[in-house]
């Protein structure tokens, strides 16, 4: 039976060598690492599932970023995200039981929106993600518009447009 814990009883090294195998070569080139780079991961929000022999076999990460909008007013987020699990232990249900930890963590009574690159249909179907209102957003590096999710309570809150960045607070001095 798999164990979730929290990710920061694992040791770094063993996440990094995960997420290689995951993402393969080049994956700190991608967007979402421009989107979230210099901020640390969510510690109360990122966890790992450990095998039934208890081996790391999956990682989620939650990351504080913001939606810069045109008047330059930061918006908080949550972005979701890497979701990684192992190559051969995919399509075991390990994902899934990430992504219900970590939403699950999130005090839905103080809850940001959270954000996502990723599968609209899988994404949208289990946890109500959706590009519906990402339409007017941007990324710093290449994307595809319709990989570009958000899942939130009230999306009148949300900026119509703007540009996906670190959390300026979250960001070391």
């Amino acid at each position: 039976m798999a164990t979730i814990v929290p990710l920061t009883n694992v040791d770094d090294t063993l996440i990094e060598q995960l997420l290689d195998r995951a993402f393969g070569d080049g994956r700190q080139a991608r967007t979402a690492y421009r989107i979230r780079e210099g901020t640390d991961w969510l510690e109360a929000l990122s966890f790992a599932v450990l095998d039934e022999e208890d081996f790391l076999a999956g990682t989620i990460q939650l990351w504080p970023i913001a939606l810069t909008d045109p008047d330059g007013r930061n918006h908080p987020l949550f972005m979701v995200g890497p979701v990684a699990v192992l190559p051969e232990k995919q399509d075991e249900g390990y994902g899934k039981a990430l992504m219900v930890a970590a939403l699950g963590a999130i005090d839905a009574s103080a809850s940001l929106p959270q954000m996502m690159i990723g599968d609209p249909e899988y994404y949208g179907r289990f946890f109500g993600f959706t590009a519906e209102h990402t339409a007017n957003w941007h990324c710093p590096g290449p994307y595809e518009q319709s990989r570009l999710l958000v899942r939130c309570a009230n999306p009148a809150i949300l900026p119509a447009e703007g540009m996906l960045g670190p959390w300026p607070a979250s960001l070391k001095q």
